[in-house]
């Protein structure tokens, strides 16, 4: 009788697997945001520091990541958006990821405060741990609020941007976190729609699973029209100029028209196709009813970096 193969002592992982462990696609949002922070503050880095900086910023986000994947491996694998992913697709074992991920903490924590400031530092710390260790062991599996109070770990980038650059964090760049926080639940909730299905196979209790599509539709029109408030709100305190007021006001205006067409519709009221066959689906792949969720979900995307971009071109040319 023939005893099972052992599995190998050495790890089979791949380096794209350790790059897909950093999400770089919430990774290439932390960075903008960030960059922003740093650039509206006009500190007085130099260009050396500064991309020292927002590198330091980008492994804190990977390395949160990687934590992140490592401690939900066995819910990743359950949900058909995440089972791909590394831990979840045993290609990269959880002990691996958890390691990877507290090094880049160390690592990006350590380097950003000795190469700008111990407040920058300590901010994208608390990042860190906010992410990894309240949202993600703490909030996900016992609030419908998860998301909503979690929602200030991706809030903080363009405030530790701030500090880097400046040693401080004044009004201005919490008027930025304000609107990534606010911006968080209709932009989460949306895809939670149409992904409903995944979230309640896994027992995760987002807002579609604990009250019903109904309820979430309506509190994604109440928290977009807080959201749009706290949007135009640089327009209107001198941190954003003309080209600012029109992205803000423009593009709120299609928001919110995308926000009431989902409140009309019946997105989320029954199951996604791909997830009652159990086939592979692209994100955007849903059913006819879940569209107007798709279609927030992506346009609330463009809206947010739309924002950040204003006030990044503004900066950039003082006079508009």
């Amino acid at each position: 009788m023939t005893e099972p193969a052992a599995h190998p002592a050495i790890s089979t992982a791949q380096p794209e697997d350790f790059f897909q462990l950093l999400k770089p696609r919430v990774m290439s949002v932390v960075i903008f945001t960030a960059v922003v922070g740093l650039v509206v503050a006009d500190g007085a880095l130099d260009w050396i520091s500064s991309a020292i900086a927002v590198l330091c910023i980008a492994v804190g986000a990977g390395a949160a990541g990687a934590l992140n994947m490592a401690l939900e491996g066995e819910t990743d694998a359950l949900m058909r958006r995440t089972r791909g992913r590394p831990v979840a697709a045993g290609r990269v074992k959880k002990n691996d990821a958890m390691a990877f991920g507290v090094i880049l903490s160390v690592f990006s924590v350590m380097l950003l405060g000795m190469t700008t400031n111990w407040l920058a530092g300590g901010l994208l710390l608390l990042t860190i741990l906010y992410y990894a260790v309240f949202y993600t062991l703490l909030l996900k599996r016992r609030t419908p609020q998860n998301i909503v109070i979690g929602g200030a770990a991706g809030a903080f980038p363009p405030v530790i941007g701030w500090a880097a650059a400046t040693g401080q964090a004044p009004w201005q760049a919490w008027v930025l976190f304000l609107i990534i926080f606010l911006w968080t639940p209709p932009h989460s909730w949306a895809l939670a729609l149409y992904s409903a299905g995944d979230y309640a196979k896994a027992g995760i209790p987002m807002m579609p699973v604990a009250r019903g599509a109904k309820s979430t539709r309506l509190q994604i029109v109440l928290y977009t029209l807080v959201f749009l408030v706290a949007a135009v709100a640089p327009g209107f305190t001198g941190m954003g100029g003309i080209i600012y007021q029109v992205v803000s006001i423009v593009g709120g205006a299609g928001f919110l028209f995308l926000t009431l067409r989902l409140w009309r519709s019946r997105a989320g009221d029954q199951p996604d196709k791909a997830e009652a066959v159990g086939r592979e689906a692209a994100l955007y792949d849903v059913r006819a009813e879940a569209k107007p969720a798709r279609n927030l979900f992506a346009f609330s995307i463009l809206y947010l970096m739309a924002l950040f971009a204003a006030l990044l071109v503004e900066s950039f040319t003082p006079g508009l």
